[in-house]
């Protein structure tokens, strides 16, 4: 496959979308004109139109160390403290659920000015993630500072990727929240497990999209986020610093993912061992939720392994079809 970019422009809105109707978020990121207009305007909607419910969960014990052979039997599932039947059942380290457990990855990479002192180590990072991380079914990347840049690769043309990587020029603004947009909006009638990782510092200077727009468009997506921070272009403990620390943690912890911070090209591979450890040892879980309404208001998640004393990494929930 030929790289495919997106437009050079970062994505604009407009009063002609208060409501959104679509049926994809594409045609809800596509419908807006100006993003003044866009702040302006009501609350957005982003309806996710699901009728069967996916989940990816990690399972730790209380040392640590991954758990990968539990059975349906010992999972619970809770809706609004509703207890859910699960009808989908998939774990990553056998085969049979292909198509619930197959991995599209996302990789999304600043390259704005607040990166610059960071930006070898960026680069570095991503291309050993990239020599570690199994291929995935779908590669979807972008580079994002002023402008957002994307590029689709299949599981077979990957090579172009690490010259682009290599070629990187960090400068400009940040449109952190706009290209994490763009990325959903690609993979959100996907199935399968969905990974975003993100090679940034969290900060954000030039999105449309504000914090609390981009978090509900997370909760929405079943995306896991797996943020790679690299913090060493702030003041240490400086109101930057612990500001975009904060976001990337909200980002990772409402998705079932986790935050890491490397401080050296030492830290990379300790990094990567764990991040693969987890996506070869999770479980999809599946269900149809007991609750008809198409009201689209959030519907929160809690899965549990009773009696067993473990810890369970998921996404927060979900909004209902509306």
């Amino acid at each position: 496959m030929r790289d495919r970019p997106s437009s050079n422009r970062r994505p604009s809105f407009g009063r002609s979308a208060r409501r959104i109707v679509g049926s994809t978020l594409a045609a809800a990121l596509v419908a807006f004109s100006t993003a003044e207009a866009y702040r302006a305007g009501p609350e957005p909607v982003f309806p996710t139109q699901l009728e069967e419910v996916h989940l990816t969960v990690t399972v730790r014990d209380a040392a640590g160390r991954l758990v990968s052979n539990l059975k349906p039997d010992d999972f619970t599932v809770l809706e609004n403290g509703r207890p859910q039947h699960v009808q989908l059942f998939g774990r990553a380290v056998e085969p049979g659920q292909e198509e619930a457990l197959a991995l599209d990855l996302g990789l999304l990479m600043d390259t704005s000015g607040s990166m610059l002192a960071q930006l070898k180590l960026s680069q570095e990072a991503a291309v050993r993630f990239l020599e570690s991380i199994p291929r995935a079914r779908d590669l979807v990347t972008i580079f994002f500072d002023d402008d957002i840049r994307l590029s689709r690769y299949n599981s077979e043309n990957q090579q172009g990727l690490f010259e682009r990587i290599a070629e990187a020029k960090g400068g400009g603004d940040t449109a952190l929240y706009d290209a994490i947009s763009v990325y959903i909006s690609r993979v959100q009638d996907a199935s399968g497990r969905k990974v975003l990782v993100l090679f940034t510092d969290g900060e954000d200077t030039r999105s449309a999209l504000g914090l609390s727009e981009v978090l509900q468009l997370i909760r929405s997506s079943g995306v896991i986020i797996y943020p790679i921070a690299f913090m060493g272009g702030f003041p240490p403990g400086s109101a930057r610093a612990l500001h975009s620390k904060s976001v990337l943690e909200q980002m990772a912890e409402v998705t079932g993912g986790a935050v890491f911070t490397p401080r050296s090209s030492k830290d990379l591979s300790a990094i990567y061992t764990r991040i693969l450890q987890e996506l070869q040892s999770q479980y999809v879980l599946g269900y149809v939720s007991d609750d008809p309404a198409r009201d689209g208001k959030f519907r929160r998640l809690k899965v549990d392994v009773p009696g067993k004393g473990l810890r369970v990494r998921h996404r927060a929930g979900y909004f209902a079809p509306s």
